[in-house]
């Protein structure tokens, strides 16, 4: 810089700024500068120098070394006009990829409706017999059935007998044979002293025997089989049974005496041994009841 000149020195504000920092062209125009405005000369106190005061209207920037905080944004600009549609070469090419890798397994899906019905598979082997079952309830009682239509049926028989001794002191080895019939119409007793059942059913019979000349012991015999017996010790007395049995068809039913020795039973004229026997009930009757 001339000598004689005075250095010039920027100054904004109160703050003096080194001639280095802003360089100044070291003529005079600054004075015509600062004529126009822009800054001015002023004379500092010394005894030689002058000092330029500039007036800056920008803002000092800061040292290099220190850098500022990032401003905001700004705030978006208009949108551009549209631009010129595309144009489709000639001739495109397409050229097919490489396959991707395979993805993961999706969830599982909802549940499918049932399917038809397939065809009935081949039989089976045959199984082993099981276990019999306890016996069932008694079931309800059906309706009640028609009236039959069948023929009337005749009056069934009863087969009553009624039969006195015709001898005292009978054989003790064969039925007694009351020989005297006094009714057998369905003709089911025998006169050798045996009756015998025509139809199952339930019957009674009775014995009404006197005594004579010896003790008796007796009993009433069905198939062979005792099923009561009286004994009499009591010369002149008598002896009763009556019994109600359970016969089936074709069973017999008889008295007999135990041995020779206790045979003692009696008639005459005056006094009678009398046997008797009738069905009560056919089984056939509760079935119907």
């Amino acid at each position: 810089m001339p000598d004689g000149l005075p250095v010039p020195i920027a100054k904004s504000g109160d703050q003096l700024l080194p001639p280095d920092y802003y360089p100044m062209d070291p003529d005079l125009s600054m004075l015509n500068a600062s004529r126009a405005g822009n800054f001015s000369v002023v004379s500092l106190p010394g005894p030689e120098m002058a000092y330029c005061d500039m007036l800056l209207e920008l803002p000092v920037p800061p040292p290099a070394s220190d850098k500022g905080h990032q401003g905001s944004d700004g705030p978006q600009g208009e949108l551009g006009p549209q631009g010129e549609p595309g144009v489709c070469p000639e001739r495109c090419d397409f050229f097919r990829g490489l396959p991707g890798h395979s993805g993961m397994p999706g969830p599982s899906g909802l549940r499918g409706l049932p399917g038809t019905q397939g065809e009935p598979g081949p039989k089976g082997e045959k199984g082993d017999l099981g276990h019999i079952g306890l016996p069932g309830g008694r079931g309800a009682d059906g309706p009640k059935g028609d009236r039959g239509t069948g023929p009337q049926g005749t009056t069934g028989t009863m087969g009553p007998f009624s039969a006195t001794l015709g001898s005292s002191n009978p054989s003790s080895d064969m039925p007694v044979p009351f020989n005297r019939i006094v009714y057998n119409i369905q003709q089911n007793y025998n006169p050798n002293g045996i009756y015998t059942a025509p139809i199952n059913g339930t019957y009674i019979f009775s014995y009404n025997l006197a005594i004579n000349s010896k003790p008796l012991k007796v009993g009433l015999f069905q198939n062979f089989l005792p099923i009561v017996r009286s004994t009499a010790m009591t010369l002149g007395s008598t002896t009763n049974q009556q019994v109600v049995l359970h016969l089936k068809m074709g069973d017999m039913v008889w008295i007999q005496v135990k041995d020779n020795q206790y045979n003692g039973i009696y008639t005459s004229s005056e006094c009678n041994s009398i046997f008797s026997g009738l069905l009560l009930y056919p089984d056939s009757w509760y079935s119907r009841h």
